[in-house]
C-alpha cells in the first residue's frame, strides 16, 4: 500500500511538471528535464557518461555509468535487479524532492531517494570520480552535504572516493558484488568485503564459502599482501577501536583506475593508459594457487617457489597417504602433550592462519600471550597481531589451523608460533645445530664504486668499508671468494673437454671442486662483446637473488685480467637441447613440460614482484632456462637485466639487447623496455614448449607466418591443439595444453597494456576455475619466416638521428 501511495505521489509530481528539452552531452539534469535511451550525460572532464545501455549480447537495457573512452567498461548500474524488457517510452528523472525515478507511462521502474534529506532545488550531476550524486542546485558541492550518491550503492567495482565499509556497531556495510555473467549486471555469487571477525581482513566469498583472504591487518598492511608502495594505488584506511570500519582510495585527477571483482570472483585492478582509450592489468586476486584459500588444508603451507606448493608445518605430515593431494591437510606426527609440556615453533614470514576460532588481547605482551597459550590445552599457536612501534598485543588460535602462506618480503616481526611437544622441539634443534657446525666459504666483498670498478676488499677491512659505503653510495655485496688456481684445478685448466657452452660473454666449463661438488664456470672472454658491465650486473642482481627456479650463484673469481662466476652445475643443461631435438623431446613428457612451465612462471614472478629489487631479465629464452637432475628448470644469465621501479612505466635504451624471436615489439623497435617485455619472451617460451618448436626459423607450407602467427590463426579457427607437440599425444592433459597456448597467446599481444602480468599468468596456468580473456593478434604477426639461424643474437641496436644499426653476434 505504501508502494502504491508512493507511486501516485511520483505520477502526480511528473504530471505536474513541464519537461523541458535536454541538452544531450552535459553532466547535470534538472527536475524539469529527463533523459530517454540514446542520451547521455557526460562528466565536466569526460570521462564517464551516464545513459541507457544493454550489455554484451543482452536485449535488457540498464540505467548505467561507464567510461566514455571505453564504453564496454561500465563502473555502475542502476536497476541490475530490474532490468527493463523494452526501452520504448522508459526515461530518468529528477523528482522536485530530490528522488531519481526510472519511469514508463507512469509506472516506476527504479527509484532512489535519501532516507533522511528532502531537497528543496536538487540537480543530478555526473562527477568526473564516477559518482552520481543530486545535490542542492544553489549550495556549495561536497561528498557530506549529498542528498544521495551512487557510492553508496557499490556494484562490482570500485572506484577512487568511493568507501568499502563494515561497521559493526552501526551495522553498515559497503562492498563489491559480482556481475551474474558478462551480459547480466543482476548481483551474482561473488562479493569482495572487508570482514571484522576479530582483526580486519579482506575476504572474497562465493555465496557463504571464502575463496580469498588478505590475511588480517597487522598496523601496517594485511599479512598476505606485500606492501604496496605505489603512490598510485595506496588505500586509506579508518579504524575504530582498532576495527577497521573503512577503505577507500583518493581520487587523483591525473590517473583513471578501478578495482572490479569479475563474475568468475577473480578481484582485478586496472589503471588506464596513456591514451585514454584502453586499461592496463595491474594485479589480480587471488594472485597464484597459494592465494585460493585453504590450498593445503590444515597445518600446511603454501609456497610458489615450491613444487608441489604445499608441504607441511614443522612437526606435521601429510594426512594423505598420497602426498599431491593436500585437501585434507596435515595432522601432527607427535601428540602434543599439555601435562608435561609443549614449546614453540616460529614460522616468519608468512599469512597469519584463518581466524576460525580464536582470542585476541590487544594489550597483552607476546611473553604473556605465550604463558596464555600454554595454559589452554587446546591452543594450537599464538602471534603478536601487531608489528609496529613494538605494540603489544596477543592473538592465539585454537582447533586447526588453515590458510597459510610463505609471503615474500614480509616483515621479518610477522611471526607465528606453532605450538608442538617438546620432543620434536628438541629434533628441530638438534637439527638447527648441526646446521651451523658446518664451514662457511671465505667470503668476498664486492665494492662498486663511484666510478663502476668492482674492487677486492679483505676481509679485515670490511667493516670500515661498510662504514664508508653509505657516504660514497657504494653497494656492498656478500659473496663466496673463489682462487683462480682453485677454479684452474677443478676445470682442467679451463680444458675443452671440460667447456660445456660458449656465449656473448664468453665460455661456461665444467668443473669439480670435489668428487661431490659439480660447478659450471662463466670465464669473461678478453674478446667478448660484452665485458665489466655485463660481469658487474650479473653479480649485483644476481647475488641478491634466492628462489629455487633461479639459477644460484656460488661465487666469484677476480684475478688480473680474470672475471669468472662459479654456479651450481646443472646436470640437464639447457632446456632447448630438450625441446629442440628429435630424440631428447620425448623425454619431457606433458606433465614434465606443464611443470618446467610453472617453475619458469615462478621465477620471473619473482623477479618482477616478490624480490627486494624489481628486475626485467630482458633475454628470456629456451638456452637461458636451465635443468637440474630432476628437469626441474631454472632462469639464468642475467648480465642483461636491468632494475626498475614498481609501477608499469616503461624505461628506454639506445641499445636494445637480447634474442631476436624472444623480443617484444615495443623493444625491439623503440628501445622501450618493462615487466610485459618478460612477459612477451614468457609467452613465446610457453609456445615453443607446448609445440616443440622455435618461434624463430618456423616454417609450414601454408603460410610465411612466425610460429606465435600460426598459433594465432590455429586459436582463431579453434584448432589450437595442432600446435602441440606429436609427441605428447599419449600424456597431454588437453585443457592444460589449451590453457597454456591462450595464456601464451595473451602474453604476446601486439601492446604491452594488453598483456597480463605474472601473477596473473601464474593463477591463470594454475587455476582450472579461472576464466581466461580472449587474446588480441601477437607481435609480429606478419612477420615472414626468418634464417635458419635461430639463435642469432641481437646485440646492438643504435638509434641515431632516426637511423637504426642492426648488428648480428653469435650465441651467448
Amino acid at each position: 500500500m505504501a508502494y502504491w501511495h508512493f507511486t501516485r505521489f511520483l505520477c502526480a509530481i511528473f504530471h505536474a511538471v513541464t519537461f523541458l528539452k535536454f541538452s544531450n552531452g552535459a553532466d547535470t539534469l534538472f527536475p524539469n528535464q529527463t533523459i530517454v535511451y540514446g542520451q547521455t550525460l557526460i562528466s565536466q572532464s569526460r570521462i564517464f557518461e551516464l545513459g541507457f545501455f544493454s550489455p554484451g549480447a543482452s536485449t535488457n537495457s540498464f540505467l548505467g555509468v561507464w567510461y566514455r573512452n571505453t564504453p564496454d567498461v561500465v563502473c555502475w548500474v542502476a536497476n541490475r535487479n530490474n532490468p527493463i524488457r523494452d526501452p520504448e517510452g522508459v526515461f530518468l528523472a529528477v523528482a522536485r524532492n530530490g528522488t531519481l525515478v526510472i519511469s514508463r507511462a507512469g509506472t516506476v521502474i527504479w527509484s532512489a531517494s535519501s532516507s533522511g534529506r528532502v531537497a528543496s532545488n536538487p540537480i543530478l550531476r555526473l562527477l568526473d570520480t564516477g559518482n552520481l550524486v543530486v545535490d542542492e542546485a544553489d549550495e556549495s558541492s561536497s561528498q557530506e552535504s549529498y542528498i544521495w550518491q551512487s557510492f553508496d550503492y557499490p556494484g562490482d567495482t570500485r572506484l577512487p572516493g568511493m568507501n568499502m565499509v563494515d561497521n559493526p556497531e552501526t551495522g553498515e556495510e559497503k562492498y563489491l558484488t559480482s556481475w551474474r555473467n558478462s551480459d547480466d549486471p543482476f548481483p551474482g555469487n561473488f562479493t569482495y568485503r572487508i570482514e571484522n571477525q576479530g582483526l580486519s581482513e579482506m575476504v572474497i566469498f562465493q555465496g557463504t564459502t571464502k575463496r580469498y583472504r588478505s590475511g588480517p591487518w597487522n598496523g601496517l598492511g594485511f599479512t598476505g599482501v606485500s606492501p604496496n608502495v605505489s603512490p598510485t594505488f595506496r588505500s586509506n584506511f579508518e579504524f575504530k577501536n582498532d576495527v577497521m570500519i573503512s577503505l577507500f582510495e583518493t581520487y587523483n585527477n591525473s590517473t583513471v583506475v578501478r578495482l572490479t571483482i569479475e563474475p568468475s570472483g577473480i578481484v582485478q585492478r586496472y589503471s588506464m593508459n596513456e591514451k585514454k582509450d584502453n586499461w592496463n592489468l595491474v594485479f589480480t586476486l587471488p594472485r597464484d594457487p597459494c592465494d585460493n584459500y585453504g590450498q593445503c588444508g590444515s597445518y600446511g603451507i603454501c609456497s610458489t617457489d615450491k613444487t608441489p606448493v604445499c608441504e607441511c608445518l614443522k612437526g606435521f605430515a601429510p594426512k594423505a597417504q598420497q602426498d599431491w593431494d593436500w585437501s585434507s591437510g596435515c595432522a601432527r606426527i607427535r601428540p602434543l602433550n599439555c601435562r608435561d609440556g609443549d614449546g614453540f615453533i616460529e614460522v616468519p614470514g608468512v599469512k597469519f592462519p584463518d581466524m576460525l576460532k580464536f582470542w585476541l588481547n590487544t594489550s597483552m605482551s607476546l611473553g604473556e600471550c605465550r604463558a596464555e597459550c600454554l595454559k589452554n590445552c587446546n591452543c594450537t599457536a599464538y602471534a603478536n597481531p601487531y608489528i609496529t612501534g613494538g605494540r603489544s598485543g596477543c592473538l592465539i588460535w585454537f582447533g586447526d589451523l588453515i590458510d597459510i602462506r610463505e609471503v615474500y618480503g614480509a616483515d621479518s616481526k610477522q611471526i607465528v608460533y606453532i605450538r608442538v611437544p617438546v620432543s620434536e622441539l628438541e629434533s628441530n634443534n638438534s637439527l638447527e645445530k648441526t646446521k651451523k657446525k658446518k664451514k662457511m666459504p671465505g667470503k668476498l666483498i664486492l665494492i662498486l664504486t663511484a666510478a663502476g670498478v668492482l674492487v677486492c676488499c679483505a676481509t679485515f677491512v670490511i667493516r670500515r668499508l661498510k662504514r664508508r659505503a653509505a657516504q660514497r653510495k657504494n653497494e656492498d655485496l656478500d659473496l663466496p671468494l673463489f682462487k683462480l688456481s682453485t677454479i684452474a684445478a677443478a676445470t682442467n685448466n679451463f680444458s675443452s673437454g671440460n667447456m660445456i657452452g660458449e656465449g656473448g660473454f664468453g665460455s661456461v666449463y665444467k668443473g669439480n671442486l670435489s668428487a661431490q661438488e659439480e660447478i659450471a664456470v662463466k670465464r669473461l672472454s678478453k674478446t667478448s662483446s660484452q665485458g665489466l658491465e655485463e660481469f658487474k650486473n650479473e653479480v649485483i642482481l644476481i647475488a641478491q637473488l634466492q628462489h629455487r627456479n633461479l639459477v644460484r650463484l656460488l661465487g666469484c673469481c677476480i684475478e688480473g685480467d680474470e672475471r669468472l662466476l662459479i654456479y651450481e652445475y646443472m646436470q640437464n643443461g639447457s632446456l632447448d637441447y630438450f625441446v629442440f631435438d628429435e630424440t631428447r623431446r620425448k623425454l619431457l613428457t606433458w606433465p614434465k613440460r606443464f611443470d618446467i612451465i610453472m617453475g619458469i612462471t615462478k621465477g620471473l614472478l619473482y623477479l618482477h614482484h616478490d624480490s627486494r629489487l624489481r628486475i626485467i631479465h630482458r633475454d628470456l629464452k629456451t638456452s637461458n632456462i636451465l635443468l637440474d637432475a630432476n628437469l626441474n628448470p631454472k632462469i639464468s644469465d642475467f648480465g642483461l637485466a636491468r632494475t626498475s621501479g614498481c609501477d608499469q612505466t616503461a624505461d628506454r635504451t639506445k641499445r636494445v639487447v637480447g634474442t631476436y624471436g624472444y623480443m617484444a615489439p615495443e623493444y625491439a623497435i623503440h628501445g622501450k623496455f618493462s615487466a610485459k617485455s618478460d612477459v612477451f619472451s614468457m609467452g613465446v617460451l610457453l609456445l615453443e614448449i607446448v609445440s616443440g618448436k622455435r618461434n624463430r626459423g618456423f616454417k609450414y607450407s601454408n603460410h610465411h607466418h612466425s610460429l606465435l602467427g600460426h598459433a594465432w590463426l590455429l586459436w582463431q579457427e579453434n584448432k589450437d591443439l595442432e600446435l602441440m607437440d606429436e609427441c605428447l599425444h599419449d600424456t597431454f592433459v588437453e585443457s592444460q595444453v589449451k590453457r597454456c597456448i591462450q595464456v601464451g597467446l595473451l602474453c604476446v599481444q601486439r601492446f604491452p597494456e594488453d598483456r597480463p602480468d605474472m601473477s596473473s599468468v601464474l593463477f591463470m596456468l594454475g587455476s582450472e576455475e579461472a576464466v581466461l580473456p580472449q587474446p588480441t593478434e601477437p607481435g609480429f604477426f606478419m612477420e615472414g619466416s626468418c634464417s635458419n639461424s635461430a639463435e642469432n643474437h641481437i646485440q646492438s641496436i643504435e638509434s641515431n638521428k632516426g637511423s637504426i644499426t642492426i648488428t648480428d653476434m653469435e650465441p651467448r
